[in-house]
């Protein structure tokens, strides 16, 4: 390898620029296809790619290979080789020896929109003009379009492809496009099993959907219809044999096998007594062989007979074993179990292409699971689950077809990351979302209480350890809240929440501002909690305190953090098991009451402190239900809360790995520091912020300043 290639492409491992950092994709690095391209033609030599090398661990992350592969590139293997011959299409992907019908069925799909495949698959790639061994191709990665570059050495036995081929010996788009895909999942094994959807949607960015046939909905035709209308890429499937691998059946089909839907139409039907249109689908098998139905429809059969010339013409109509055939409607519901839809979003049709078709409505958010702050788990874990994270959606207008005058929203969560990450152990959660109508537009984050009086108007149709769950609504125009989680809680996740209506949407995420609960407004705020009178062993612990406060201030009547600290562990030592405050801490209560700066608290100042201190201690107790003497970290937003702060998702997640322990509980004495600091930090906010705008200019010595003396 060249110096430039070594220098520029170096290990994952390594010491790497801040420009490379910001590159990484999914765990390889980004390279740039132009100037690695510029290099390797300026010094005549041919790309050789050091983030998917040659070697076994590139094809198995999990085994030794069961062969030995040798890796040649396209001009090694035949005489004359192409990028792409005679255009793409649907015919060129033949399936190798990886268990990945499922990419091959999203491909053969793909095929059918050139524009999107054109996407994926820059077609301004050949082996002659400008060839330096190196090809690019773009996927949709978890929210955005990504490049990936491979080099083109393949894995071979016997000087022929291993894997995913064209039908044509020197085609090897669909070669080079399966590695690619490879690299982005970290090896070739890791593309084995999968779901139709999980490729289409990232060729797309589509939002998939899954339909149990079995349990069709009566408008499932025309479900199909309209999203083969939309130009949406659709993949079929039987459920597999348990006891067979692929299994066929008596009437051609295979078992446990993906095939693409590659039309939907309905087909016009001419007999000597009748006219009209029956429901047709188009399926193919990714084999790309006489492995095709054999029932009505089937190549050749008599039912053909019954279509006119110029619609047989119309639809393409061949009768090769080409591994691809047509269905009626009512068979393929009849036969088939799975249907898989990747609705493509509001960017992938560009206005010269609707056409009068129409195009979704999109909004995206990203999120994750952080165990101890979000991860709440399912509705079944109730005290947990209202900390999951919250998004608000505003369905304005009806369909324009809906009879109802009802709103469809499809809702997908995707998890990232997971198949990569099989070689670490780690495999896909169990993940589905709720969702729930909101009377008051304006309500901020959903508590505890919420979800135990209100019940949900939707929710997914399981939680399932699939990469992306989607569930298809119709909700009546509103305000609703769409809640994602994993099954079981304190699971740790990054997630993409993705939302699709036919008309407009106004979506956020539930989230508060940062700041401090006024006096004035705390009875109108859920959770918020006013200073009770004191009790009267409080009112015995202060008349103790101002003695013990007389007796050791002297006569300044003023008290340092040594001093504050013997008086206050006196009295909550008794109360609370802990090893009283802090040094630190007490030295945080000073600074929060100090407003001279003299390092000393007044009388006046300390009765301020033990009016906050008394209610922060009322507040524990309230949420210590077990009496345990700590918060989990859980209970902390809801202790905070009624302590008088509002606290964002960011601001409260720094909070919890601050405060909290390994086991995620919070002592009292960390619960007094952190409404301490909270406290101080906003105060020193405000003064600076005059305006209440939400943003305040501090200068360097001003930042430390706030920061060490809070």
């Amino acid at each position: 390898m060249s110096e430039y290639g070594y220098s520029y492409h170096r290990s994952i491992g390594g010491r790497h620029s801040r420009r490379e950092e910001k590159d990484l994709i999914s765990g390889i690095r980004k390279q740039h296809y132009d100037e690695i391209r510029e290099h390797c033609l300026a010094e005549e030599e041919l790309f050789e790619d050091p983030e998917f090398p040659t070697e076994d661990s590139s094809i198995f992350y999990s085994q030794a290979p069961p062969r030995e592969f040798e890796w040649k590139r396209p001009h090694e293997i035949c005489d004359n080789p192409v990028f792409i011959a005679d255009g793409a299409s649907r015919f060129d992907v033949q399936q190798g020896e990886l268990g990945d019908c499922w990419l091959l069925a999203a491909i053969a799909s793909l095929t059918v929109n050139q524009r999107l495949f054109a996407k994926v698959v820059p077609p301004d790639q050949s082996f002659q003009d400008g060839y330096c061994g190196m090809f690019r191709f773009h996927f949709w990665r978890q929210g955005e379009w990504v490049e990936v570059v491979v080099d083109d050495r393949l894995p071979t036995y016997y000087g022929q492809l291993t894997f995913m081929h064209s039908v044509d010996k020197n085609e090897f788009w669909s070669a080079l496009l399966e590695k690619a895909y490879a690299k982005l999942e970290g090896s070739y094994e890791s593309l084995k099993g999968g779901s139709t959807c999980e490729a289409m949607v990232d060729f797309t960015g589509g939002v998939s959907e899954f339909f149990d046939l079995k349990k069709a909905p009566p408008n499932m035709f025309s479900i199909m219809l309209k999203a083969s209308q939309r130009g949406s890429l659709m993949g079929c499937s039987i459920d597999a044999d348990p006891n067979e691998l692929e299994a066929r059946v008596d009437n051609g089909l295979v078992m446990g096998h993906a095939y693409s839907i590659t039309s939907v139409i309905l087909m016009d039907i001419e007999t000597p007594s009748m006219s009209g249109k029956i429901p047709m689908v188009r399926i193919r098998n990714p084999w790309g062989n006489e492995a095709e139905w054999k029932g009505r429809w089937s190549d050749q059969s008599r039912e053909w007979s019954l279509i006119p010339d110029s619609q047989k013409k119309a639809i393409g109509l061949t009768f090769d074993d080409d591994g691809e055939f047509w269905m009626s409607f009512d068979d393929f519901r009849g036969n088939f179990e799975k249907l898989e839809i990747c609705n493509l979003g509001p960017d992938s049709l560009e206005e010269d292409e609707l056409d009068g078709k129409k195009r979704w409505e999109g909004h995206t958010e990203n999120g994750e699971w952080i165990p101890r702050v979000n991860a709440g788990g399912c509705r079944n874990y109730l005290d947990t689950f209202w900390t999951n994270p919250q998004y608000r959606v505003t369905l304005t207008d009806p369909d324009d077809d809906d009879d109802d005058d009802l709103c469809t929203m499809l809702v997908g969560i995707l998890q990232k990351d997971r198949r990569k990450k099989r070689k670490e152990g780690l495999d896909m959660l169990t993940i589905g979302y709720v969702i729930y109508k909101l009377d008051d537009e304006g309500h901020g984050p959903l508590d505890i209480k919420y979800f135990k009086y209100h019940a949900s108007s939707a929710k997914s149709p399981s939680f399932i350890n699939l990469r992306e769950v989607c569930g298809r609504h119709k909700l009546a125009p509103g305000t609703y809240v769409i809640i994602p989680s994993t099954f079981e809680p304190h699971q740790k996740g990054d997630y993409l929440l993705r939302i699709f209506t036919e008309k407009a949407n106004q979506t956020n995420e539930m989230d508060e501002e940062t700041g401090i609960i006024e006096d004035q407004e705390a009875h109108r705020i859920p959770g918020a909690r006013e200073i009770p009178p004191p009790t009267e062993e409080e009112q015995e612990q202060e008349q103790a305190l101002k003695a013990s406060f007389r007796r050791v201030a002297g006569d300044d009547m003023e008290i340092d953090a040594y001093e504050l600290r013997d008086i206050l562990n006196t009295v909550f030592t008794r109360e609370f098991s802990f090893d009283g405050f802090s040094l630190d801490t007490c030295r945080s209560m000073v600074a929060m009451h100090d407003g001279d700066l003299s390092g000393k608290l007044g009388f006046d100042e300390f009765k301020v402190l033990w009016r906050d201190l008394r209610r922060w201690k009322g507040v524990f107790r309230e949420y210590d239900r077990d009496k345990s003497g700590k918060l989990s970290s859980y209970e902390l937003r809801s202790a905070l809360h009624a302590s008088g702060f509002r606290l964002s998702n960011r601001t409260f997640s720094a909070l919890v790995m601050r405060y909290s322990s390994k086991d995620g509980n919070v002592e009292f004495g960390d619960f007094i520091l952190c409404a301490i600091r909270m406290k101080t930090m906003l105060a020193s906010f405000k003064n600076i912020d005059e305006e209440n705008s939400g943003h305040a200019a501090f200068d360097l010595d001003g930042f430390i300043q706030t920061v060490m003396y809070s």
